[in-house]
């Protein structure tokens, strides 16, 4: 089974655990609207547009809002069995999904008090510094100095080179893969002055 197949059934039961009602780190979201979300961008290929053009968004939002309505246990059972042999996602879910379903699991868990980082094997640890290094060239692509990413064993990784200042950003690859999609409910530490730690915390990270 893939890491994606794996979070993706462990987010059903963090979903299921919490319930439909149940906030997210997703802005106003509820478990039942980051649900929606999940079915309609796997089984609604006509809504994708919308999640990049604004003017388009009213119809995505539309279509989240009429599946939202649908009952809890069948919101369920549609994102536990992911994208329909007939959505291109069907062929690429290990690829295209892992990050996606590792993220929503987080937002689902750490929107309650008394969260704690799971222990991830060490390939999964592996995968997913590859995801920070790859959104972390996105995430902080507005930072005024150079951001480096560095992991428990020592390895860095520069993904915004902006002069001289810098800050470093250390944690387990989860942690820093979290921070540079824009969740702040992370174990990340922190090195450089602290005007330009601040700059970086502060930013507006993600897509």
């Amino acid at each position: 089974m893939t890491f994606a197949r794996d979070e993706r059934l462990a987010l059903v039961d963090s979903m299921a655990e919490f319930g439909p009602d149940a906030p997210t780190l997703c802005g106003t979201w509820t478990n039942r609207d980051l649900a929606a979300h999940l079915i309609v961008r796997e089984r609604r290929l006509d809504t994708a547009p919308g999640l990049a053009v604004s003017r388009l968004a009213g119809h995505t939002e539309r279509v989240r809002n009429e599946t939202a309505a649908r009952p809890w246990s069948r919101l369920l059972d549609e994102v536990r069995s992911g994208p329909p042999v007939w959505s291109p996602m069907y062929w690429v879910d290990g690829q295209v999904n892992m990050g996606e379903m590792f993220v929503h699991h987080e937002d689902v868990r750490r929107a309650h008090d008394g969260w704690k980082p799971r222990m991830l094997a060490g390939e999964r640890q592996d995968a997913l510094w590859g995801l920070a290094r790859k959104v972390g060239r996105l995430g902080y692509r507005r930072s005024p100095v150079s951001v480096v990413l560095e992991r428990p064993s020592g390895e860095q990784a520069a993904v915004r080179k902006a002069g001289d200042r810098r800050v470093i950003l250390r944690g387990e690859p989860a942690e820093l893969a979290l921070h540079a999609f824009g969740r702040d409910q992370v174990q990340v530490e922190t090195d450089g002055s602290a005007t330009d730690i601040e700059s970086v915390m502060s930013l507006e990270r993600g897509f």
